[in-house]
């Protein structure tokens, strides 16, 4: 927030939403504004529609009146679209501004389908899902996307990614947007894209874990990442790389899809486990065919489970080690019993006991919706930070 006496509307506004002052007198005693000046920002923020009176609050003064009006951001003005691309599966909804889901789909979507392609049919699907909901595509105030590889923060593109042949590069912003106009009308939105296990920790730390300072969550699926979330906001290093543990090198002689041999992904990711499935005689094409056997209770699966498990828990060990989380969240595909019971027999064995003694090593709570609640998350923390809230009511006129 700006100095005392200097907040803006975007800084009364960051008040409200986050909690920590919701009446006129406790914005006035936060940032030592006038009541004039404090009722003159609120009414720029009442006609923009982003702001609602509650009911009404306890009385302060031990003589009694009227109580205070309490605040509230009204999370009706606008909604939110958001995708999560897998390799071979996507799924996307529409969400309410404070992360409710209000429809959803799923599907069959080939990331090596390209670019072009994958995202006009996102667009198709949003179009759809907003019919469903009843929502005009003018109600819709931005879109996030997940995708499975790094990605540069400030321009939106993927950065070499082992597994999205035909996305370097590409400027995936300016597509979804044209396919979001395209097929279901209205004016072009923000886009932002980030890299599903850093959206994955997004969604998953907010909204269970927001007291934990240091959060890491690792996705095993077709390949591995880690997401990481240190006092609320995502860790993602100088261009998008943090968090890309599945090319660490762990010894192995497998050939890695980085073109690379030894990655932990070439030997425990839910596509390594799948291959050696296939080589046992058992038919898996994928790690959500794992994750089917998995529930199926099928012994190789099971062992095959437990040790990646272990393959990923060595490396966790030094994770842990470097950031000392307070949780640290197993997700995607293998997220089950085998694989959990490997990462820690390896993680407690390897690490020292100071790294783990207030650690807790948990499974998803969100699910597949984690990557979906936390680019929600994402498109709004975006447009209602305070600078760019000034930007978004100069626009309007307001």
């Amino acid at each position: 927030m700006t100095g005392r006496g200097q907040a803006s509307a975007g800084d009364l506004l960051e008040l409200v939403r986050s909690g920590r002052a919701t009446t006129r007198g406790a914005l006035q005693q936060v940032t030592g504004l006038s009541r004039a000046t404090v009722g003159q920002r609120l009414d720029r923020l009442f006609r923009a529609g982003w702001l609602r009176e509650g009911a009404g609050g306890p009385v302060d003064s031990p003589l009694g009146g009227r109580p205070s009006i309490t605040l509230e951001f009204d999370d009706e003005h606008a909604v939110v679209l958001a995708a999560d691309l897998d390799t071979r599966h996507a799924r996307a909804a529409v969400l309410t501004l404070t992360g409710e889901l209000l429809a959803e789909r799923s599907g069959t979507l080939l990331i090596e389908d390209g670019p072009d392609a994958v995202l006009g049919e996102l667009g198709g699907w949003f179009a759809e899902l907003l019919e469903k909901t009843g929502r005009a595509a003018g109600s819709v105030c931005g879109i996030g996307l997940a995708v499975p590889g790094p990605v540069d923060r400030e321009t939106g593109r993927v950065v070499q990614p082992p597994i999205m042949p035909g996305w370097d590069g590409y400027d995936i912003r300016g597509r979804l947007r044209r396919a979001f106009v395209e097929r279901a009308g209205g004016a072009p939105v923000p886009v932002l894209v980030d890299n599903d296990a850093n959206l994955m920790a997004y969604g998953e730390q907010r909204t269970g874990y927001a007291d934990c300072s240091a959060f890491v969550l690792v996705k095993v699926s077709t390949g591995i990442g880690a997401g990481v979330v240190v006092d609320g906001a995502i860790f993602r290093g100088i261009d998008g790389g943090a968090g890309d543990i599945g090319h660490i090198r762990v010894g192995a002689e497998a050939l890695c899809r980085c073109g690379s041999y030894g990655c932990l992904a070439a030997v425990a990711s839910g596509g390594a486990v799948a291959r050696r499935l296939v080589e046992a005689g058992v038919p898996a094409a994928s790690g959500s065919d794992v994750r089917d056997l998995l529930a199926a209770g099928h012994p190789e699966a099971v062992g095959l489970a437990r040790e990646a498990g272990r393959l990923v828990g060595d490396v966790l060990a030094t994770v842990v080690t470097l950031l000392n989380p307070g949780v640290l969240m197993i997700a995607g595909d293998l997220a089950g019993t085998p694989f959990l019971t490997g990462v820690r027999e390896l993680l407690y064995q390897r690490a020292l006991p100071r790294s783990t003694a207030h650690l807790d090593v948990v499974t998803s709570r969100l699910g597949e919706r984690a990557g979906l609640v936390g680019a929600g998350a994402l498109v709004v923390e975006y447009l209602y930070a305070p600078e760019r809230v000034e930007e978004r009511l100069l626009a309007m006129g307001v």
